[in-house]
Formats: C-alpha cells, structure tokens, sequence
C-alpha cells in the first residue's frame, strides 16, 4: 500500500498565503492531492507560522481556519462572510469545497462555497492568492482556495472496526454561542465508511459598548456520510452533505436568510498509473433551495424571496512524468450551473398580484481544458507554466414585475425593464484564457525567490448579467457588498481579464523565519459599478443611497505582505518565539485613481507565544489603521483605526484537549473596515443614517475536545 499511501492518509494542514507562489507550486504538482509524500517533500510549502491546533479543536464555520493567514472577510451572515484575496470579493476567488464548484444561489450572496463546511470537517485548507497554477482552477482572477473534508481512513485489519472518532464543544460569551462538533470512523484496510456533524447556534452579539449588534443571529448545522474503497493502485470514495440553516440574519442586507437547505453527492475515482503517473475522476452535484424574508424582531418585514440552483460538474486530471526531471499536467473539466430566483406576491401590498421573476431558468455553463508543464532546470531552478481555455455561456429567459400597472400615478419603472429584457437576446458566450509562469530560485539551503506571472479570466456571475429592475425596491434586493445601495445588471458585461506579476523572497533558518511577498494586478473590464440614481427613504440627508449598475471599467490593485518568526529562547520553561506579520493593499480604478469598494487598511500583528510540552499559549496585538480611502459611488463609510488584544491558551492531557480565549481582551469599540453598514440599524432608526457595522466586543471562549 505503499505507493498510494500518501493520498489515503493525511494530518490537518493550512497552507499561508506569506508566499502564494509557494503554496501554487505545491498545488500545481497535486490537483487531486494525490502526490507522494516523497514529491511533495521536493515541493517548498509555506507552513502556517507560529502554533497551530488540530482541527477538531476549531469550531464553527470554516473562515475560522483562513483568518490570519492572509485571507480577509467581507461581515454578512455568521457563516456566510465572503473571501477577499488581495482586495477582491466574492467570485473573483474560486472556492472549491473537496475540489466541487458550489455557486452562490442567492441575489445577496447569503450561501457562498465556505458556509457549506465547518472548521472541524475540514482535514486540508489551502489558498493560492494571485498568481495560482491553470491546474488549480479557473473563472478567477484573486485567486483560489481549496478546502476537504474527503480524507478517507483506513484500518490495517481485514474486517471493518472502529478506527478513529472524536466529539468537541464550544462557547462564546460575546453571543452566546454553542457550538458542537463529531466525527467518526469505521474501517479496514480495504474499506473506510465515516460521518461528520457539526452544529452551530449563536444570538446577535455586542460590541464593546455593551450594545447588542442587531440582526446577526443564526442557526447551522452541517453533516456528511463518506464511504471509501481502496486496493494497491486504486481508490474509490463517495461523499453525501446536508446542511440546514433555518435562519441566519444579515446586518448589511435589507433582508435575511429565513431557510437553506442543500444537499450534495460526490464520487471520486483515483488511480495510480504506470511510471509513477496518476489519474483522477470527480463527479459533483450540489443543490440547494434557499428562502429569503424576516425572522426576528430585530429587523422587520414582509417579502418572501425564494431561489433553487443547481451546480453539476465532472473533472479528469491526469499526472504524466515525462522524463527524471519534467511533469506534465492535463485536464477536462466542466461545469454546469441552473437557477431559478422567484420573489412571491404579497397580496394586498404593492409586490403584487404577481409573482416577481428576478432570473428565470438561468443557466452558465463552462467547459474547460488545460495542459501544465513543470521541469527542474538544475538543483537552483525550478519552472511551471501553464494554459487553460475556457468556453462560458450564460442564458435565461424571460421574466415579469410585480405587476403592469402604473405605481402610485407613476410610470412602472419594472414592468418597463421586463419587456425590454424580454424583448432582447440574452445569450452570452465568453472565451477565458489563462496563462501562468511561476519560478523558483533556491538562493542557499535556507533562502528562496520565487516570481510569477499570470494572465487569468473571470466571466461576470448570472447576477451581474440579468438583475433586471429598475424600481427601488427591486434594485435593492440586488448586491452582496453589504453598502446599502441598489443594482441593476448588466447583459453586456465583459469578462474580466488581470495580469499579475508577484515576487517572494524566504528564509528559514535556526531562530528566524521570514517571508515577504509584493504584487501588483492591472485589470482590464474589471466589473465594478456606476451611479444611474439615487434614492431616500428619510428627510434626512444621511439616509441617502445609490442605485448603480454594473459595468466594466479598468483598475489596479497592489500590495505586500511581510511575515517574521523569531525564536528568542527554548529553555525548560518552555520554547519561548515572537510573530509578527504587516499586510498593505491598495485598489484604484484606472480613470481618476478613485479607491476601489472594500479594501482593507494597513494591518499589523504582533504576538507573544509560548510552548511548554501540550500546552500552548499566546498573547497577540492586532493594529488596523484608519480607513479614509474610500468608494464615493457605494458612499463607503471612513473607520478609525484600532487595536484589539487577544489571549489564547490550550491544553492537552492524553486523548482531551481544552482550550481557553479571551478575544477582544480590553473590550475596545471598533467599526469592521470590510463590514459594510447596518441596514438592520438604519431600520430600527433612520434619524443616524447608515452607520457602518460594529465589531465584537470582548468574548470568553472555551472548546473542549475529546478524541476516541
């Protein structure tokens, strides 16, 4: 079993985003994660710098594990924060949950890829920022990250026993939130059948003034069956989820997540190939219906909006040594995405008599191919380049307003733009082609450069093509960037295209290890937003939003990240280290060098940690400077800066693990500079205007961890 054991068996592993063109030679070499331990030890892997738990110990949703480590979070719902990678949201970063593409199936992006899996499913978590490998994925231009729970585990018996399994809880004050997580395993060495569950419940949290952040409540619960068949050169494993969230509010929309209910099916197929060459199958089929309205006092309303979307794919991988020194890499992939987004009538109001269809019967399909070519050059050089070609299609039919007749004596802005959409061609054909070049100089034995350059595409999502209405109403309902405002789509959209060039340096040695990344991305018909109205449900001039409509235009975006570990003593006290980590991003659009939506400000980090056999502590002090570059077209708010304290100690005895956190220590008042604002406060009270959402205040946090 030894020449496939590599890809049956792996520990918990997050790869850090200091140097991602590190992590992308890495993944370059294992598209399905099916490398030998022996290849991927020729591989430089950036570890995660400083302690690092199991993952059962790490509770709730799977942004827990990516915090930190370079990946930033746009505030929504809380388990549904969308990824930004060097200063792009949303379907810029291509998610792939155990290699599947799930497809956010919601006006308001309120279930992204991330909220389908919690922290303690996850066995493997790596993120490629910029210039990633044609081999790790497509239709992205910020990046991908790739996270798995698919990990089968065998046995060494040939009957079925019990192999492995633990259980784990968890507590917040600051919301007073549960949490409970499980996962079991039975196996042979031929067979592996396994669960994994894990529950999540939490009220509103406060801030550091004590006042409760309304609206951002929520309830999850997320489970997968997995069974697995294996023999010396073959694997087979077959993955079915379920996941429930019956309510989970949002702060920054004008509505709330009332229902998600989707299940999934993956089978997997991998086989080892004669001259050590490997090929991979995947088959994915992901559901969901999702429910949009009111559920609780704390933002009010009556609308129900209801989605159904459908992703399907397959992937053929093939790994093919080509020589002592060289590899080649190639793939067919293809995907297929349906959604159906209805908004019911409310009889006796104004969303009436008909239903409001927002995209009916919408369809994007994507078609792939790629070929990636890797060569030692000598024992400094090391080279990949690759190419992939993508063929996209979007579709949908026609849709209809609430209804024909006139609003309140005025023309009926939305019944308009239905018989204006209904009435043109809305297929849309698009060809991606991405092209990367990565190098790696290997300086000394302990110092690296690594440089890359890429070209990559992303075709604009069903939202941004086909959001249809013009009314207030209607327009509002649009957008997942948490600003307030309203959004019209735009058929005619371009696919975005970016060149990105990015440079690494690293050193590792005895006391110190240091990485530092620079990188700069020009962006051609980069899909950004332009004000065409304007709207004010107050007689207060701070109650004022936009009404925008997407189009492209072209930006930049730069930045550098800088990581330091130092090891200052190791005595019988313990190994005693200090980390520090800076990261910068700027975004502008070309015309005017106008900032860019959501980037984050200067933040910096600094922590003390300590290590004594099994116990692990840490004291960290995070700075974020002040925010004034800001969107005028989103009226982006300004934030000032702030620093927070945070405590952590873990401790394990034998198969229990605890561990204790004080985040937030000095319970210090601070606005989130990528939360966007509170709609849910601006509706309990209009007189302040859109405030930008608060962050948690101080939070006792306790898990406990049990492994059997």
């Amino acid at each position: 079993m030894a020449a496939n054991s590599a890809y049956l068996s792996h520990p918990f592993k997050t790869s850090v985003i200091s140097s991602s063109l590190a992590i992308a030679m890495g993944l370059s070499l294992a598209p399905q994660a099916m490398a030998d331990d022996s290849e991927l030890a020729n591989i430089e892997r950036l570890e995660v710098h400083g302690q690092q738990t199991e993952n059962r110990n790490t509770l709730g949703s799977a942004e827990n594990l990516l915090k930190g480590q370079g990946v930033d979070f746009s505030e929504a719902g809380g388990v549904s924060a969308l990824p930004i990678l060097n200063g792009m949201m949303g379907d810029r970063i291509k998610v792939l949950v155990d290699g599947a593409d799930i497809t956010a199936s919601c006006a308001n992006q309120m279930n992204p890829p991330l909220s389908y899996i919690s922290a303690n499913q996850v066995t493997t978590a790596e993120v490629i920022a910029g210039v990633s490998p044609v081999s790790a994925g497509g239709d992205n231009i910020a990046g991908v990250i790739k996270v798995s729970s698919l990990n089968p585990k065998f046995g060494e018996s040939d009957s079925i026993k019990w192999n492995s399994g633990d259980i784990s809880t968890g507590y917040r004050s600051v919301s007073d939130t549960l949490l409970l997580g499980t996962n079991a395993t039975v196996a042979s060495k031929n067979i592996s059948l396994s669960y994994q569950g894990a529950y999540e419940d939490a009220n509103s949290y406060k801030d550091g003034n004590g006042d409760k952040v309304i609206d951002t409540l929520y309830r999850a619960q997320n489970h997968a069956l997995t069974a697995a068949w294996r023999d010396e050169t073959q694997q087979v494993a077959i993955k079915l989820t379920h996941q429930n969230i019956p309510f989970q509010g949002f702060a920054n929309q004008y509505m709330d997540m009332t229902d998600n209910k989707s299940y999934g099916a993956l089978a997997r197929y991998q086989l080892k190939l004669d001259d050590d060459g490997e090929f991979s199958a995947q088959f994915n089929w992901h559901g969901v219906k999702h429910e949009m309205g009111f559920f609780t006092p704390e933002k009010t309303g009556k609308m129900p909006m209801n989605t159904e979307g459908d992703d399907y794919s397959y992937q053929l991988h093939w790994r093919l040594p080509i020589g002592d020194d060289s590899t080649l890499l190639v793939g067919q992939e293809y995907y297929s995405y349906q959604l159906d987004d209805v908004w019911p009538a409310v009889p006796g109001t104004m969303m009436a008599p008909n239903d409001y269809i927002n995209i009916n019967d919408g369809e994007r399909r994507r078609a792939a191919v790629y070929g990636e070519w890797q060569q030692d050059l000598s024992q400094s050089w090391w080279l990949s380049a690759g190419v992939r070609f993508e063929y996209v299609t979007t579709n949908t039919g026609e849709v209809q307003a609430y209804s024909n007749m006139p609003m309140m004596g005025m023309p009926n802005m939305d019944a308009a733009a239905a018989q204006a959409f209904n009435e043109m061609d809305r297929k849309r054909d698009d060809n991606l082609i991405d092209a990367t070049l990565l190098a790696r100089y290997q300086l000394s034995t302990n110092q690296q450069l690594e440089f890359g350059l890429a070209r990559k595409n992303r075709a604009p999502n069903l939202y941004e093509r086909y959001s249809w209405g013009r009314g207030t109403m209607a327009t509002t309902m649009i957008g997942w960037y948490g600003d307030g405002n309203g959004y019209v789509g735009n058929p005619d959209l371009k696919p975005e295209t970016a060149h990105t060039l990015s440079a690494a340096y690293k050193y590792n040695g005895d006391s110190w290890q240091v990485s530092t990344t620079a990188w700069y991305t020009a962006v051609t018909d980069y899909v950004d937003a332009e004000v065409i109205g304007s709207f004010n449900r107050t007689s207060s001039p701070d109650g004022k939003r936009n009404i925008l409509q997407f189009t492209n235009l072209d930006a930049n975006l730069y930045g550098a990240r800088f990581n330091a570990l130092y090891q200052f003593a190791e005595t019988s006290t313990g190994k005693w280290q200090v980390l520090g980590k800076v990261n910068v991003t700027r975004g502008e659009r070309d015309e005017g060098d106008e900032p860019l939506y959501q980037i984050k400000p200067l933040q910096t980090e600094l922590a003390l940690q300590h290590q004594l056999g099994q116990w692990e502590n840490s004291l960290s002090w995070q700075w974020v400077a002040t925010k004034d570059r800001v969107d005028d077209r989103r009226l982006e708010n300004e934030t000032d800066s702030y620093s927070l304290l945070n405590l952590n100690s873990s401790m394990k005895w034998q198969d229990l693990t605890v561990t204790f956190a004080v985040n937030n220590l000095f319970d210090s008042y601070y606005e989130l500079p990528l939360g966007g604002v509170s709609v849910a406060e601006f509706k309990a009270d209009n007189t302040n205007g859109f405030n930008q959402i608060a962050g948690a205040g101080r939070s006792f946090e306790l898990n406990a961890s049990y492994a059997f």
